[in-house]
């Protein structure tokens, strides 16, 4: 009945005269255009007040960075010959030991800092705010009777990890408007150990990106090569650290966001389980993915440091303001063990040929650590390439990325992951279209469209939960029947070009691995990208020889000089024992750096 109507309508229209056939037109083609510039106005409105809230949101950035200059200059006027060359060049325990005796003065040691990471940011624009309630924490702190283990250490934080009164952005214009109303755990448990935040650090454009810019505070740059990135999303961080201005950084890890900053920054950083720290008050722009977790962890310039700062967070007040977490202090007994270690190691996961140097540093400190007398043990991690696509991108993207590209989509994309946001609004359809096409030459980009679909229903969700489960249970059986303590592999590096991570997202499958497991892992650097390694790179062809393998060539080619790393990583709630094997790494290869040179 309803399509005998429809016909008749159509038939009805054709019968009209010519001339009121063509002001029907006139009115469709008037309808249609005024839509369309009904929506370009409302583009243009929605970008102009975006570009204001961003010049507005920078204004007040550098305003701060003014008042911190000013607070900078005040304290060198009253207190002039401090020795800023002396406290920087002290490493984190020597400090805190200096500072608990009283040697050294907690205000002297935060305003060499602050002025350091001025002079840093100037350089490679990583300071996202100063934080300046730290100079009215610094007189809150000398009143303590008890001094923490961070006592008077000036700490940098991620963007997006809470401190009243403050944003927490994750790069986005549209948390400009957020004040967080009150600290997060972790800043609370580092106040109460005496440490003092005193800036936010820069991150990528929602967080989902290894690189480091946003279009609010614009482009973090690598301190070791300024056409490079320092990695991401804790970026910042990354840069800071490196640059000298900050000695102990937190940021958060659902990728390889500590540890591949840390890798292109050459210094240390490392992920927990999830879980082991707490997440309260650490927001992202999609929370609640339960089957891959995000999770805080320290950068810092050694292992030291992070040991350091494990010891002071895992502590009674933590255990208290988030009721949630297992209450299980630093383990002194298993990091201070000197057993010799069965060890597990890779040079390659399967799913991205990594570049030869860093091969050659997994290589090198399995030799190391085979003379110190460890048993090193091939491994192959089983169905890499399973877990990244079907697991991992599959948990990030279970909407089929509806939610990210919604939040995009009332942003102005950053230049850094323009690319990667390209890929992500295809309808799901075209994706699997064009997946489907390209499958016979381009198969893990075939794969990777199809992850971004999604899992298509809530009972797939579920479905998809109890893979990843069944996945680690797989992995540790195959750990167990090797019998490992720990494993050695590498990690991606060295610091790309810039504009090369939103082209490469698969490329970090050497950490994503271990978010999917839930493992703990921590990245420590052992020797830097030689003229062999360059010459070796020439000769790289990856796995596949498809588009991605040459672009990661392109990404690290002319890196002589730039750092290298290896990656550690040991069973879930294993912390301690990943950070002693990480010690031992950067104790041989220190050791043998220092044998060379003589």
């Amino acid at each position: 009945m309803m399509l005998q109507s429809a016909s008749t309508t159509i038939q009805e229209w054709l019968a009209q005269p010519w001339q009121q056939m063509k002001m029907d037109l006139r009115m469709v083609l008037v309808l249609a255009c005024g839509s369309s510039a009904g929506f370009f106005a409302l583009r243009w409105i929605r970008q102009k007040r975006i570009r204001k809230q961003i010049l507005e949101a920078r204004r007040k950035r550098n305003n701060g960075l003014e008042e911190m200059e000013k607070a900078v200059s005040e304290f060198k006027q009253q207190n002039p010959g401090i020795q800023t060359t002396s406290i920087l060049s002290l490493p984190l325990a020597e400090l805190a030991e200096k500072l608990k005796e009283g040697s050294l003065s907690p205000e002297s040691v935060l305003y060499t800092y602050m002025e350091k990471a001025l002079t840093v940011t100037q350089k490679v624009n990583c300071v996202r705010h100063f934080i300046p309630e730290c100079e009215q924490h610094l007189q809150e702190l000398k009143k303590q009777k008890q001094k923490g283990l961070l006592y008077g250490i000036p700490v940098s934080i991620k963007d997006h990890i809470a401190y009243k009164g403050h944003l927490s952005t994750c790069g986005f214009t549209q948390s400009l408007s957020e004040l967080q109303e009150e600290d997060s755990v972790l800043v609370k448990v580092l106040k109460r150990q005496g440490a003092n935040p005193f800036v936010f650090t820069n991150v990528s454009q929602s967080l989902y990106s290894y690189d480091c810019g946003n279009s609010i505070f614009g482009q973090t740059v690598n301190p070791l090569d300024h056409k490079r990135t320092p990695g991401g999303s804790s970026g910042g961080e990354g840069a800071l650290i490196a640059g000298g201005g900050s000695i102990l950084g937190f940021g958060s890890d659902l990728g390889g966001s500590v540890r591949l900053p840390s890798s292109f920054c050459g210094i240390c950083g490392f992920k927990p389980t999830a879980g082991r720290l707490s997440n309260s008050g650490i927001r992202g722009p999609i929370d609640g993915l339960l089957s891959v977790m995000v999770t805080a962890g320290p950068m810092a310039r050694d292992v030291d440091s992070l040991v350091l700062c494990m010891r002071a967070l895992l502590c009674e007040d933590l255990f208290q303001l988030d009721p949630t977490l297992p209450p299980m202090p630093f383990n002194e007994e298993v990091y201070s063990c000197s057993t010799p270690l069965r060890i597990g190691f890779f040079d390659t996961d399967g799913y991205f040929l990594l570049p030869p140097c860093m091969r050659r540093a997994v290589h090198t400190t399995k030799k190391l650590l085979q003379e110190a007398g460890h048993t090193l043990v091939p491994f192959t991690p089983p169905s890499v390439h399973y877990a990244i696509d079907e697991l991992f991108f599959k948990a990030l993207f279970a909407d089929g990325g509806s939610t990210m590209s919604t939040m995009f989509k009332r942003e102005i994309v950053d230049p850094s992951v323009k690319f990667q946001v390209n890929c992500l609004i295809i309808p799901n359809l075209v994706k699997k279209v064009v997946a489907k096409i390209i499958k016979p030459w381009f198969p893990r980009l075939a794969n990777h469209l199809y992850a971004l679909c999604g899992v298509g229903a809530v009972n797939k969700l579920w479905e998809h939960h109890d893979k990843v489960m069944a996945y680690r249970q797989r992995f540790a059986a195959e750990w167990k029947k090797y019998k490992l303590d720990v494993i050695l592999c590498p990690v991606l590096g060295p610091a790309f070009t810039l504009g090369y991570p939103a082209k490469l997202l698969s490329a970090i499958s050497s950490t994503m691995l271990f978010n999917v497991l839930n493992f703990p892992a921590g990245v420590v650097p052992v020797t830097t990208v030689t003229e062999d390694d360059e010459e070796e790179l020439k000769e790289y062809q990856g796995h596949y020889g498809d588009p991605w393998d040459k672009k990661l060539k392109e990404a690290v080619k002319g890196g002589v000089g730039l750092p290298v790393a290896v990656q550690c990583a040991t069973l879930p709630w294993q912390e301690e024992l990943c950070l002693r094997f990480m010690k031992e790494i950067e104790t041989l290869s220190l050791e043998g750096r220092q044998k060379k040179a003589t």
